[in-house]
């Protein structure tokens, strides 16, 4: 079964909504434990005890837990393990993008079934050109899972290169749109292949709705308490809000550490997406 028929049946059963597990240091502090592995875990597993039964997709970030070395790395893969154990999706957000051998060791490492990493999903950065990333996606579909590439990031820096023009007279983001799109052509059901696209954006003139809608995921980060709202959501996707998967993290985080509390944070989050509508 592929990735997208997946989180089709998974949003469909659970709702719409990703929530990011990013145990960054303010958090972890938040919540009254210590900036180490025994608090990393603690967060973590809090996290995908509270929420991995009730939403599609968890999203962990895999940098909060390479700060603490390779017993962090053993707690990532606690969190993927409860994750799949209750049902939900794995989007591990690892922003990576290389080329070459390189590309496909990052591609064996989140993404085949035989690694203790392997994700259902992972993000990636396409900016040594989205062809290098070739790899990382073939790996990908071959084994059911998934990749969402940059496109347009809600990041102040970001459209210094999302915005520049290329040689064909589009954008950075517009290519990336277009060969994400390109993936998925054909396809009978919904696409594997998505794209990064913040919920903050001012959609610059030259990307149109009808190129958002790449017959795959979107992945919508910056709604809750980075300012997005699901009339944002509405004005930036047009009829491409029907492949929306809008991504939580602070919002939700920040009710820990009650188990109850955060389990109805993501609940009262999907109740609200649940309006969401092209």
């Amino acid at each position: 079964m592929s990735f997208g028929s997946r989180l089709s049946d998974r949003v469909e059963a659970r709702g719409r909504l990703c929530v990011g597990i990013d145990p960054h240091p303010a958090l972890l502090d938040r919540w009254g434990l210590t900036d180490s592995v025994f608090g990393l875990e603690k967060f973590a597993l809090t996290a995908v005890e509270a929420l991995a039964g009730a939403v599609a997709v968890v999203k962990p970030q895999s940098a909060f837990f390479e700060r603490h070395g390779s017993r962090g790395i053993g707690v990532l893969e606690q969190v993927i393990d409860g994750c799949r154990e209750l049902g939900a999706l794995v989007l591990l957000d690892v922003k990576r993008g290389d080329i070459g051998s390189t590309v496909q060791a990052y591609a064996d490492a989140y993404l085949d079934p035989r690694s203790p990493l392997a994700a259902n999903a992972v993000t990636a950065s396409p900016f040594l050109g989205v062809g290098s990333l070739d790899p990382l996606v073939e790996t990908a579909l071959a084994h059911g899972a998934g990749v969402f590439l940059l496109a347009l990031t809600s990041n102040p820096e970001g459209p210094q290169v999302q915005h520049a023009i290329t040689a064909d007279g589009r954008t950075v983001a517009a290519r990336v749109l277009d060969a994400v799109a390109t993936r998925n052509a054909g396809i009978d059901g919904p696409g594997s292949v998505g794209a990064v696209v913040g919920a903050t954006i001012q959609r610059p003139t030259d990307v149109s709705a009808e190129q958002l809608d790449v017959n795959g995921p979107l992945l919508v980060p910056g709604v809750g308490a980075q300012g997005g709202t699901v009339d944002d959501v509405r004005r930036i996707f047009g009829a491409a809000t029907r492949h929306v998967l809008p991504s939580s993290s602070r919002e939700i985080l920040a009710a820990g550490p009650d188990k109850v509390a955060l389990h109805d944070a993501a609940r009262r989050a999907v109740d609200t997406f649940a309006t969401l509508t092209p």
